[in-house]
């Protein structure tokens, strides 16, 4: 589901509490007006053992639903403050949704840049060969001319395709970054604008976690294994041990920290012994970083982009300028002649 949904679904369950309908009720309701998928079939799955008299935590652990969702559940329910807890997960899920668009929105000129700078640069590269070796007879017309010798018609189509396959190659690689989760977790957390964006929804959880009334070591714990696979997953997992040895500022926890910066660490600090407030003003601080990278990183794709793709289309030409030029000279000296 997603987050969108997910922001919009937990609204209305936490509506529906407010306003005094047990929770099974509600989640029967919610089932009725949601379309058929996987997170309807565990939420009514869910309402259905909560129906049988079956316990929350029992409940909870029997369905396949995101571990974070499950715990913040469990910590509105210890705190008899469900709807509550459900306002600002749908909170979290709108913020996350939020910045997912806009780097979907960031990816979506160079896409658009690098497909048609393959596609372009192909369509050159067939053309120029056809004129060259095709039926147009310039190849052996240069060569017959005696301007130009096969090695270096050669390698004028060398170079003509030299940026068709480097293209190609790049277009693969950004495919596969996408599709493999591994790439896709660790440049989520080393690209400019992502990294700001992955740093704001990870203190947007700490707080929301520690709001609820969740302990710091126990929040690390499911945040480091929800960021497992990712340079933060090891790093907030080291907090955690930290923490545990007797280190209670957070300044002595996230020493040498090689994968939040500085001024990460010192916004958490200035929250003192309310470490909640420290992430929230990291929240606020990263996410207006964040947005600030994206749109500054949109501005400049695309102009660079355009440049760019300009330059790789004069370079596929010039080999053929080259050799017309060398062409005409010769034609001109044969004239020239006695």
């Amino acid at each position: 589901m997603k987050y969108e949904e997910l922001a919009f679904v937990n609204h209305q369950l936490a509506g529906m509490l407010k306003s005094g309908i047990p929770l099974e009720g509600a989640l029967r309701q919610l089932c009725a007006n949601m379309r058929r998928g996987k997170y309807r079939t565990e939420l009514d799955a869910l309402e259905k053992d909560l129906a049988k008299g079956v316990p929350l935590k029992e409940a909870l652990a029997a369905r396949k639903l995101p571990e974070f969702y499950v715990r913040m559940i469990q910590l509105g329910a210890q705190s008899n403050d469900l709807p509550g807890v459900l306002t600002l997960v749908a909170d979290y899920y709108q913020r996350a949704h939020l910045g997912w668009t806009r780097l979907k929105g960031l990816m979506v000129y160079p896409a658009i840049v690098l497909v048609t700078s393959l596609g372009l640069a192909a369509f050159v590269a067939v053309i120029c060969t056809t004129v060259i070796g095709g039926d147009a007879g310039l190849f052996d017309a240069l060569q017959t001319g005696g301007s130009t010798s096969e090695f270096e018609l050669r390698s004028t189509l060398f170079a003509m395709w030299t940026a068709p396959v480097a293209l190609l190659l790049i277009t693969l690689a950004v495919v596969i970054a996408l599709l493999v989760p591994a790439f896709r977790r660790f440049l989520r957390w080393w690209l400019p604008g992502f990294r700001e964006s992955s740093l704001t929804n990870l203190a947007s959880s700490m707080n929301l976690m520690l709001s609820s009334g969740s302990h710091l070591g126990e929040a690390l714990d499911l945040a480091g294994r929800l960021e497992s696979g990712t340079p933060a997953g090891p790093e907030l997992l080291r907090w955690k041990s930290r923490l545990a040895e007797g280190n209670a500022k957070i300044a002595d926890i996230a020493k040498d920290s090689k994968v939040f910066p500085p001024l990460f660490v010192w916004l958490l600090a200035q929250g003192g012994e309310d470490l909640a407030a420290g992430f929230k003003k990291a929240v606020e601080i990263y996410s207006a970083r964040a947005l600030y990278r994206i749109e500054l990183l949109l501005y400049v794709t695309l102009p660079v982009s355009v440049l760019v793709l300009g330059m790789m289309i004069l370079g596929q030409f010039l080999p053929l300028f080259r050799a017309l030029t060398s062409m005409i000279d010769g034609l001109g000296g044969g004239m020239g002649g006695p």
